[in-house]
């Protein structure tokens, strides 16, 4: 790729040069203490992710173990249901985009006793609807906390206080959102805790990673689950610092450097800067012209790490495919519409390591390759405006 490439795409975030060189180091037998030492490396830097993504470096959740998986958060998300769940056991899914429909429709193969608490995609999650579902018949509630095909960052701490009122797990997928915006697990009730390699942590994709607290694993039956998904297994692997099977160790010794470069940071830097520069995302964007896709009500808001807009009418449809083609001229990659929004929005991502000057690049080149394809937008406005938001920090 040429060097000026820039990756604003949701689905991957950017890799550093000491991540991408991580993946040169010699490998070494994955059962032996060399490898011990990067797991445990990883392991210590996601479990400071996990219980310290907050705005005051005050830490919510101790005791509990993060597992890194083998493979990205579709496998984690399915390792979470079919360890607490079995034939007619009582899941509530919440859904208003592409990811929690995934979330319910994992649940569906381990269960036929599925209610969904559902909301278009772009709207809120409506909590009284959820409170209506959750009874004490439930068992297990899914929740994504970052929808990356809507930009919303959905409400978890309502949901989980009903959760928790009726004695059930609550899994949260925060693939988008830990490492890059708050996440309180104690404080919102969270159970198991869903985050990917490839976005907020900013590591190559292909692990994921489970936070199991202490309540969750006594919710846990391995036996019930895929042999390769066994979070039993996981877990006793865990307290060795290995993993129950074989390891794609590459990419095991890039999310060690990834999760040490956010500690060195500190999360509260990382979520302020992720915080400043969404903003500044959605002003360049709005100022250019063009309309977030979405409608936050209540405790609902728009993600700090992912930004989706609206596609100006003389765009949609067959226009988005030439637009996002002067994108690729112009050496800059984001994330078309999923599933039926496919063609009328467009997203945008900040997770990872974005500096200023980046940001500020990626709208004005959007405008610009809106304006190639007729569009009716101000490109120069919109950098100024995202200049300073991104100036005023």
């Amino acid at each position: 790729m040429p060097e000026d490439f820039l990756l604003l795409d949701p689905g991957l975030a950017p890799l550093t040069d000491e991540v991408r060189a991580a993946m040169d180091e010699q490998l070494v037998p994955y059962r032996s203490p060399d490898f011990e030492s990067v797991y445990a490396r990883a392991q210590d830097g996601l479990e400071y992710v996990f219980t310290a993504s907050t705005l005051d470096d005050t830490v919510t959740s101790e005791g509990g173990t993060p597992l890194i998986l083998d493979g990205t958060a579709t496998m984690a998300m399915e390792a979470a249901v079919a360890n607490v769940v079995g034939e007619g056991d009582e899941v509530v899914a919440l859904v208003n985009g592409k990811y929690g429909r995934r979330f319910a429709r994992i649940a569906d193969r381990y269960t036929d006793d599925v209610i969904r608490v559902e909301a278009s995609w772009g709207e809120s999650i409506p909590v009284g609807k959820v409170a209506d579902a959750v009874s004490p018949d439930t068992d297990l509630v899914t929740m994504v906390h970052n929808e990356t095909s809507t930009g919303l960052l959905n409400p978890v701490e309502p949901v989980g206080e009903l959760a928790n009122e009726a004695d059930a797990t609550f899994v949260v997928d925060g693939s988008t959102s830990i490492g890059g915006d708050e996440f309180r697990i104690d404080g919102w009730g969270v159970d198991l805790a869903i985050t990917d390699a490839h976005e907020a942590l900013a590591a190559p994709p292909g692990l994921s990673a489970v936070y199991v607290t202490d309540r969750a694993r006594g919710a846990i039956d391995g036996d019930g689950a895929p042999f390769y998904e066994d979070l039993d297994a996981h877990l006793r692997a865990a307290e060795q610092h290995q993993t129950p099977f074989a390891a794609a160790e590459p990419l095991f010794h890039a999310l060690a450097v990834a999760v040490e470069a956010i500690e060195a940071e500190g999360m509260v830097d990382r979520i302020a800067r992720h915080r400043t520069q969404a903003a500044a995302v959605r002003e360049g964007f709005e100022a250019m012209g063009l309309e977030l896709f979405g409608d936050p009500t209540g405790p609902t808001d728009y993600s700090n790490t992912t930004t989706t807009v609206a596609l100006p009418d003389s765009v949609r449809g067959d226009g988005a495919d030439e637009f996002e083609a002067e994108l690729r001229d112009r050496n800059v990659a984001i994330g078309g519409g999923q599933g039926h929004l496919d063609g009328e929005v467009f997203r945008v991502s900040n997770l990872g390591h974005f500096e200023a000057d980046e940001i500020v690049r990626g709208i004005e080149t959007v405008g610009e390759a809106l304006e190639a394809v007729g569009a009716d937008v101000d490109p120069e406005a919109g950098m100024l405006a995202a200049k300073e938001r991104l100036d005023q920090g």
